[in-house]
């Protein structure tokens, strides 16, 4: 039917017995007996996050959890054939989370997330860590609604300097987003496959952090005439690519 419901799509990390029944983790059974209110014979798609999905039908729901039969699994592969490592430097609250929500949205192959001079939040090892293990939700949550099975990493946290040191990039084609830059995204030129893509923090990158990524190989691109705040910089500039060299 065209105006058929889609399925609920779940993310099932680790392994999922074909042809079994499984329960579900405690997150994903709280979301669907409490969220979405699911009763048994409802259908979902499981993901494996590793590009493996499978159909399953709920059998059970009740104060034990949720437990549902598998079926038929499929390897489907919805992941753009142009490889996007957002470098993205961490903004505060709600704004970090649309970013990754989007980008990975947008079909970003990894985040790394980059403390630079102009960052807002400041994490310690300790709050870096639950951080990234929040924006990793963020990240599974988006490919459950987007239909990607393939669930990109978010990195751990790096201070700007540090994570310059240790990228190469003359491996990708390295893009730093500066509105002060001459060429546009049509002005470049075609790619490989793969890209490392720079965006600042709210206030954007200090003069000093631009200087340095130029000399370590990042070409700097601009998205118009106009000022993007940071949460929009890198989801334009991730459309613009696709639209230009990937799946869109």
């Amino acid at each position: 039917m065209a105006n058929a419901k889609p399925l609920t799509r779940l993310y099932f990390r680790g392994d999922i017995a074909a042809h079994g029944e499984c329960r579900l983790p405690p997150a994903a059974a709280h979301h669907v007996q409490h969220v979405l209110r699911l009763h048994p014979g409802a259908a979902l798609t499981l993901f494996d996050g590793e590009g493996v999905e499978h159909d399953a039908v709920i059998v059970r729901v009740g104060q034990g959890g949720v437990t549902v039969q598998v079926g038929a699994q499929r390897a489907v592969d919805r992941e753009s054939p142009l490889r996007i490592v957002l470098a993205q430097g961490v903004s505060a609250g709600e704004r970090m989370d649309y970013t990754i929500q989007k980008a990975v949205e947008l079909g970003v192959t990894a985040v790394q997330p980059v403390v630079s001079s102009r960052s807002v939040v400041r994490l310690d090892a300790q709050r870096g860590a639950k951080r990234v293990a929040h924006w990793q939700a963020v990240a599974a949550a988006a490919c459950e609604q987007c239909g990607r099975n393939r669930v990109p990493p978010v990195q751990p946290v790096m201070p700007f300097a540090s994570w310059l040191g240790a990228c190469d990039p003359r491996a990708t084609q390295a893009l730093l987003l500066s509105p002060r830059a001459t060429l546009g995204v049509r002005d470049l030129q075609r790619p490989g496959t793969a890209i490392t893509l720079l965006a600042g923090p709210e206030g954007g990158l200090a003069p000093e952090e631009q200087q340095a990524a130029e000399r370590a190989g990042f070409t700097p691109v601009k998205l118009g005439p106009r000022v993007l705040r940071t949460e929009t910089a890198a989801v334009a500039a991730i459309a613009a690519l696709q639209t230009l060299w990937g799946d869109f």
